[in-house]
C-alpha cells in the first residue's frame, strides 16, 4: 500500500494571520499614497508625515509583522512625500536667494 502525504497547510489570504503563524496588523498603504499626494498638492507636512510612515511601514513588512499586499502603495506614498519635501526645500532655497539678492540690491543702491 501507498501512503497518501497528508494535505499541506492551507495559506492564507493576503492580511490575515497565516495558519500557525504570528498576526499580521494591515496595511496603511493608501493612506500614505494619499498622505504623499496631499504633500504634492496642498501642505507638505502631508509629505513629511507620509514619508515617515512609509518608511517605519516598510520596515515592519520586511520584518514580517505587517501585511505585504500594501507594499507597492506605501512605495509611492513614500517616494511622493520625499518629491513634496525636496521641491519644498529647492522652493525655500530658490526664495531665501532672491530674498538676499533683493537685500543686497538695496543695500548697494543706498
Amino acid at each position: 500500500m501507498t501512503e497518501v502525504p497528508p494535505p499541506a497547510a492551507p495559506e492564507a489570504p493576503v492580511g490575515q494571520t497565516p495558519p500557525g503563524g504570528p498576526p499580521v496588523r494591515p496595511h496603511r498603504g493608501t493612506m500614505i499614497l494619499v498622505f504623499g499626494i496631499l504633500g504634492l498638492v496642498v501642505c507638505v507636512i502631508f509629505g513629511i508625515v507620509a514619508w515617515v510612515m512609509g518608511r517605519n511601514d516598510l520596515r515592519e513588512m520586511a520584518a514580517g509583522r505587517m501585511d505585504r499586499s500594501g507594499e507597492g502603495l506605501t512605495k509611492a506614498g513614500k517616494i511622493c512625500g520625499m518629491i513634496s519635501v525636496i521641491l519644498a526645500l529647492v522652493a525655500l532655497g530658490i526664495w531665501l536667494v532672491m530674498l538676499l539678492s533683493a537685500a543686497t540690491c538695496a543695500a548697494v543702491g543706498q
